[in-house]
């Protein structure tokens, strides 16, 4: 852990095989340079120091953008998943089944295994073998976004990337996919 000379600013240096120094700002606050193995110390704080201003306008940035997911977020009233009974668990479960159900035979695709969860990190996903998880938040967001995710899984029985073709094929289904995945990452996942 290194400190700028005032104390105002700490960050961890990771070492590595890389030519130049890098920053990372992270939402809770942490910063890390990354340099290359033979970076001394002192560089480092220089780097830190210099950078300064940038650091303080992104820990801001990061912090208003986390008060919009926020916002977002206690708009659409979402329950805390340890909270929900084992009956609204059955019920979100249901409506993800009733689009799958939908928009499978259309798209001309089949699944394995569905399970809903609490992600952190993802609304959904699609394995190679065809098991589908999604993120139990969709159920309580407009139903245009859930039906996004739903196909954009569902197109991943076709192609296991994101090519050209498998945006055609979102977007035979859902038209305004760019503004579903617009309207998620402004509600973001935590």
């Amino acid at each position: 852990m290194i400190q700028s000379s005032d104390g105002s600013l700490s960050a961890e240096l990771i070492r590595s095989e890389r030519k130049t120094m890098a920053l990372q700002v992270f939402s809770d606050g942490r910063i890390v340079i990354r340099g290359p193995k033979c970076v001394r110390d002192r560089e480092a704080v220089d780097f830190l120091e210099t950078h300064r201003d940038w650091i303080l306008s992104k820990r801001n940035e990061l912090k208003v953008r986390a008060k919009n997911r926020k916002e977002k977020q206690d708009q659409y009233e979402i329950p805390v998943y340890e909270d929900l009974s084992s009956v609204e668990k059955k019920q979100i479960c249901l409506h993800f089944m009733e689009r799958l159900k939908h928009f499978a035979p259309l798209m001309g695709v089949n699944y394995e295994k569905v399970t809903i969860r609490n992600q952190k990190g993802r609304w959904g996903s699609c394995s190679s073998k065809g098991n589908l998880n999604f993120n139990y938040r969709l159920h309580y967001l407009p139903q245009e976004l859930m039906d996004y995710v739903v196909v954009h899984e569902l197109a991943h029985r076709v192609y296991m990337n994101h090519s050209d073709k498998f945006w055609a094929l979102v977007e035979r289904y859902i038209p305004d996919y760019k503004e579903c995945q617009r309207r998620l990452r402004e509600i973001g996942i935590q």
